[in-house]
């Protein structure tokens, strides 16, 4: 007797373990998950549950952030004007009589309209060593700082850091670098220039009027050392993929990212950077054209088609892809250039 009754009572605890999974089943949260948004549209956060659910409140997250907090099924409004763009993760806590549970969905956020498209103007043409397969330029009183790219056992010649006159074009003094490593962007900050490497995850430190190296740090930041840049406050870095890396400037430590899209979505492979007038101005690896990226939330505010700038047929044999964008603060003059090319422009961008 004793056994059955226990029987009985194993069946209904079941029983009714089952009916609370079933329940807790039926609890579901919008929106969908995978949803895509644009920055400034408002999305309507709701947890809908059985009607015989008792509910105290529902409180929301965006990733860890909490935005808002509900007494029942009423929509909370997130507002994505000033959120960074990207996937992002959305979390309802809801609690009944003292218990919570939680549910989870995503979206993804993009830029709310499709790049303003550039026009330019070929200002000026200058040489460029050809022997250079620019990764980085960068240009300080009166003289251009490039990082060329290679590896001399794969073949395509040593890297080295360089400083070369703008107007012949003639290398003014060169650094190579270990023949084992692939260098990568740079960025002149004060009286330093710094290298990044492409996959040995260690950046030089050179002083800026003699280029003799100072010190090495390591950069274990990102999948790989790409293209640099930097504002007064931070470096910004990228690494093959559509992220740009926020660095301290003095410490070369982890800040911050913001993920690189535009109205349709991501925009991997950003490449060589400046950073010009509060925006930055980013190459794409094997694209011919530059796009203005929004650095506080990562989105695609213009794009200039630069095909018709030095056709490939046109170019000289050694040329490689278009990569490497200078700044003149002083004049506000922009140059542009390739992997090999045997010419730089000064150009101008313009509204169509």
């Amino acid at each position: 007797m004793n056994k059955r009754i226990a029987l009985f009572a194993i069946i209904a605890l079941l029983a009714y373990g089952c009916k609370d999974n079933n329940k807790a089943d039926e609890f579901t949260i919008s929106p969908d998950a995978g949803s895509n948004y644009k920055s400034g549209d408002a999305i309507a956060l709701k947890v809908g549950y059985p009607a015989d659910a008792k509910i105290d409140s529902v409180v929301y997250l965006l990733d860890s952030a909490r935005v808002g907090v509900a007494k029942d099924s009423s929509v909370v409004s997130l507002k994505t004007d000033s959120l960074t763009l990207g996937a992002r993760i959305i979390t309802a806590k809801i609690y009944q009589a003292g218990k919570s549970q939680e549910l989870t969905t995503n979206i993804v956020l993009l830029a709310a309209k499709a790049p303003e498209e550039l026009a330019y103007h070929v200002e000026k043409v200058f040489p460029h060593d050809t022997a250079s397969y620019t990764e980085g330029l960068e240009y300080h009183d009166g003289v251009l700082y490039e990082s060329d790219g290679g590896r001399v056992a794969e073949g395509n010649g040593q890297s080295s850091l360089r400083k070369a006159d703008l107007n012949t074009g003639n290398v003014l003094k060169v650094v190579n670098i270990d023949p084992k490593i692939f260098a990568e962007g740079i960025a002149v900050i004060g009286d330093k220039v710094v290298q990044l490497t492409y996959t040995e995850k260690i950046g030089y430190i050179y002083d800026k009027k003699t280029l003799n190296l100072l010190s090495k740090f390591d950069n274990n930041v990102g999948v790989e050392g790409w293209g640099m840049t930097h504002d007064d406050n931070k470096i910004y870095m990228d690494d093959s993929t559509n992220r740009i890396w926020f660095l301290n400037k003095d410490t070369y430590q982890q800040m911050g990212f913001v993920d690189v899209y535009d109205d349709k979505g991501a925009v991997n492979e950003i490449n060589e950077l400046e950073y010009i007038d509060g925006k930055i101005y980013a190459n794409v690896y094997h694209k011919d054209y530059i796009l203005v990226i929004d650095p506080k939330t990562g989105a695609v505010l213009q794009k200039i088609d630069l095909t018709n700038l030095y056709p490939e047929a046109s170019r000289n044999p050694e040329a490689d892809v278009l990569n490497g964008i200078a700044y003149d603060k002083t004049t506000k003059r922009i140059f542009i250039t390739g992997k090999k090319w045997n010419k730089l422009f000064q150009v101008k961008f313009i509204k169509k």
